[in-house]
């Protein structure tokens, strides 16, 4: 199954590129940009299951095709042969197809952070499976010399570098600022170091990231300091919807937990320092879903 993925995908990834160059010629130079999204739109529209007895897998968009293939491609058929059923990985190509897709509920088997994996429960009626084990708590920290702003209230107006919405640390800031009118305004940034760097290179005046990833940038606080921490809040984790028995969602996070899944979530859970998945509260997720209700899709 594994092979039928990779193909199913390389063969996409050209059904991409020659729409883009047919429909570049037709639109000429410049209708480059939107014939890129419209071919963008083909592979997207492309990617539904192939049989109606499948089960779809998908997981954030934080990686390219084929890095996300090689990581979940071998979980579906792990996951497959567990509940002798096909699940099939699903690549959203991006956050704005994957929120569509998701919300609609398109797929069956989700990874991803915790807000949407409670959204999901109170909406999709899904259910948690499986969870990364270590909490996350998120600090914001300013200029070591920074001696206007001591408190996280003070950034309303101010420049604050983070991830773009709907990540689960920036919409965790801007819950504390209930008058849109006077919330920070979030410069995006791409990947906790580059925040954390961007803080220091005065894009922004508070930079907001894992607490463990301040650490790695600033161990001892040499040259910023911490002006707000969270509350520790659940990791990520995987959901199962409705279209999986109650039977066979039991199997999967028996599966997920089980020693022999260790090759198959090993790049999963490194990346939060973990070895294994840990069994999941579904009360600790659900609360967590109203942090999206500001946000387009999920209210």
């Amino acid at each position: 199954m594994a092979a039928r993925i990779v193909y199913l995908n390389a063969t996409l990834v050209f059904l991409f590129a020659t729409s883009v160059s047919a429909l570049a010629a037709d639109n000429g130079v410049n209708g480059t940009k939107v014939a890129y999204q419209q071919a963008l739109d083909v592979l997207n529209n492309a990617q539904t299951p192939m049989e109606k007895n499948e089960l779809v897998f998908s997981a954030a968009p934080r990686g390219t095709l084929e890095a996300s293939v090689k990581k979940y491609g071998p979980l579906t058929d792990y996951l497959s042969k567990a509940i002798g059923k096909k699940i099939v990985y699903q690549y959203p190509g991006t956050w704005g197809v994957y929120q569509g897709k998701m919300q609609k509920g398109v797929y069956d088997l989700v990874y991803d952070g915790p807000h949407l994996n409670g959204w999901r429960v109170a909406r999709l009626q899904h259910n948690i499976v499986a969870r990364i084990p270590n909490d996350l708590v998120f600090v914001i920290v300013v200029k070591k010399g920074n001696t206007r702003i001591t408190s996280v209230e003070q950034l309303a107006g101010r420049t604050v570098c983070a991830h773009a919405p709907p990540n689960l640390g920036t919409l965790t800031l801007l819950a504390k600022f209930e008058n849109p009118a006077r919330q920070p305004a979030i410069v995006a940034v791409d990947g906790w170091d580059n925040i954390f760097k961007g803080m220091i290179a005065d894009q922004c005046v508070a930079a907001l990231v894992p607490k463990n990833a301040w650490e790695k940038n600033d161990k001892g606080g040499v040259v910023s300091k911490l002006i707000f921490k969270s509350n520790p809040l659940p990791n990520q984790a995987f959901s199962a919807g409705p279209r999986i028995s109650n039977e066979d969602q039991a199997k999967i996070a028996q599966a997920l937990l089980a020693p022999a899944a260790a090759p198959y979530i090993e790049s999963i859970v490194s990346e939060y320092n973990a070895t294994s998945l840990v069994p999941a509260n579904r009360d600790e997720y659900v609360v967590l879903g109203d942090l999206l209700k500001n946000e387009w899709g999920y209210n």
